[in-house]
């Protein structure tokens, strides 16, 4: 029941990388040192998410943030109840998201 609900929503949110790329954007967010340290990854003022979030790449990069660190990721997919895998198939659903990038430690 509960992996079922989990495969259906993965099935749903497939279709939608940019809704989960925003969504985990709003996770970042409600963890500060996660957040802070994506902030200083990608050089970004916490006051200019906005702006950078409708820049082409921004929801890709919060994308390969998440992805560089195994635990991150998998705390993520938890919480949104999505297989990692689909975050990877996210990627590179987005503009700038590809497989030729490394990931942070």
């Amino acid at each position: 029941p509960l992996e079922r609900q989990a495969m259906i929503r993965e099935t749903h949110k497939q279709l939608d990388a940019p809704g989960i790329a925003v969504s985990a954007l709003t996770w970042l967010t409600q963890d500060p040192a996660l957040l802070r340290r994506f902030l200083d990854l990608s050089g970004i003022d916490a006051s200019d998410i906005r702006t950078a979030a409708a820049e082409p790449g921004f929801l890709a990069g919060v994308f390969k943030f998440v992805a560089a660190h195994g635990p991150t990721l998998n705390a993520f997919a938890a919480a949104e109840a999505i297989h990692p895998s689909t975050i990877m198939k996210a990627i590179r659903a987005l503009p700038g998201g590809s497989d030729d990038w490394m990931g942070s430690t």
